[in-house]
């Protein structure tokens, strides 16, 4: 027997009697699979863990709180022999043969019917890595296999397309801040199956240039008719494409709803009939300053954080921020898009009852290469913009918090040559 690989096979547990034998660290990482292929688990060990215990407190096994005895795995389909006596794992092994169970024994796999494969799992897709070196079994190789294939399909680095009819769909993807490692895995892996893709400015432009050839990739920033009209030309793309029945994934940057107009996009969507799925992004509003080694939050420092738009200007009517009110919190406060009016906001705060001493940092192009950090106040604020030549795309944080940082995390005011 032990000249010939094993033959790989799925178990249908549903409903049917499976035995464990023992209930220490084996039975503790076996279980939960067991469990959630259906099987009706029976555990039988004096002993267990306190996470087995906790599966047995919920319903999840029946456990007998006794020793393994001849007869226990009459009417079984599969066992797990895990106990720490070797006599009674012999016992146990032999009567799974005479009764025809599949067998698997922790302690001597040489004398088991059965092997547990090396499984992850990916978007309703097992993965299970069996050795076929039958004298040379290594488990942490078979291990170290199945997570390169699941961390492929997770991340979309290894692509298996899909060849059956698929229902026409956008997904709406958080990319993250820029840094393309820091968009999240199924937004990575939607990114990697996509027939077109709809791509913010701001957006990872970097995971654009590993997209197969075929994939059509346009700009959302060029599409034609004005910027008064971008967004309904984005949204008539996205319905165009998807009802062609290609999957279109619209790639923004941050976060869909953290002011991308993702809600905007998906009741057109919905209003047209098209499916959509929301792919949450790590938002600029905390990941850049994070970056720049700057927690939004510091115990005994700052108990909230406030995230805004500053794309308009506090004295602009079309404006929706209390920055009178906002002046007054003593947490941080995060804007997003104010580069270009953080004169006017500093001058706000500090006209409401900010300290003009606030501490400001600007982080331009966070997470990526080029990310440069700038520190001012509230009152130096606009002039600093203006002589450092900061520029879009930029978070501001307002707050004690950029103080907070150690010395080899903040980067101090560049000189500029004269």
């Amino acid at each position: 027997m032990a000249e010939h690989p094993a033959y790989p096979v799925g178990l249908r547990l549903t409903g049917r009697r499976v035995v464990v034998l023992g209930g220490g660290q084996v039975a503790q990482r076996r279980l939960p699979a067991l469990i959630a292929a259906g099987g009706a688990v029976v555990l039988i060990s004096p002993e267990a863990t306190p996470s087995v215990e906790a599966m047995a407190d919920a319903g999840e096994i029946t456990w007998e709180r006794r020793r393994y005895a001849e007869g226990d795995l009459e009417d079984t389909w599969y066992a797990l022999i895990a106990t720490g006596d070797g006599e009674a794992n012999a016992r146990a092994s032999a009567e799974a043969e005479r009764h025809r169970v599949w067998c698997v024994r922790a302690d001597d796999a040489d004398q088991a019917t059965a092997w547990t494969p090396a499984t992850g799992h990916s978007e309703g897709v097992t993965v299970a890595v069996l050795t076929t070196d039958v004298k040379g079994r290594d488990p942490r190789h078979t291990a170290a296999i199945r997570d390169a294939v699941v961390e492929g399909l997770r991340d979309g680095t290894l692509v298996a397309r899909h060849h059956r009819t698929r229902t026409p769909g956008v997904a709406l993807v958080g990319g993250g801040p820029g840094d393309p490692d820091l968009i999240t895995v199924r937004g990575r892996r939607l990114l990697a199956e996509a027939d077109v893709v709809i791509a913010d400015r701001l957006g990872p432009r970097d995971l654009l240039a590993e997209l197969p050839p075929h994939v059509e990739v346009i700009d959302a920033a060029k599409i034609p008719y004005g910027r008064f009209m971008a967004q309904e030309a984005i949204n008539n793309a996205l319905i165009e494409h998807a009802r062609q029945g290609k999957a279109v994934v619209r790639l923004k940057g941050g976060d869909p709803y953290v002011f991308g107009r993702g809600m905007e996009e998906l009741h057109a969507l919905a209003e047209a009939g098209i499916t959509c799925t929301v792919v949450p992004g790590i938002s600029s509003s905390v990941s850049v300053p994070g970056a720049a080694g700057i927690p939004v939050t510091h115990r005994g420092v700052a108990h909230e954080f406030t995230v805004v738009s500053g794309h308009v200007a506090p004295d602009d009517e079309r404006s929706l921020v209390d920055w009178p009110s906002l002046a007054k919190l003593t947490g941080t406060l995060v804007v997003l898009m104010g580069v270009d009016k953080i004169d006017r906001i500093a001058e706000t705060l500090v006209a409401h009852g900010r300290s003009p001493q606030t501490p400001v940092a600007l982080v331009q192009e966070g997470t990526t290469a080029a990310q440069r950090r700038v520190d001012a106040t509230l009152a130096t604020v606009g002039e600093t913009v203006r002589t450092e030549q900061v520029r879009p795309p930029a978070v501001i944080v307002i707050g004690e918090v950029v103080n907070v940082g150690p010395p080899a995390e903040r980067t101090p005011t560049p000189s500029r040559p004269s």
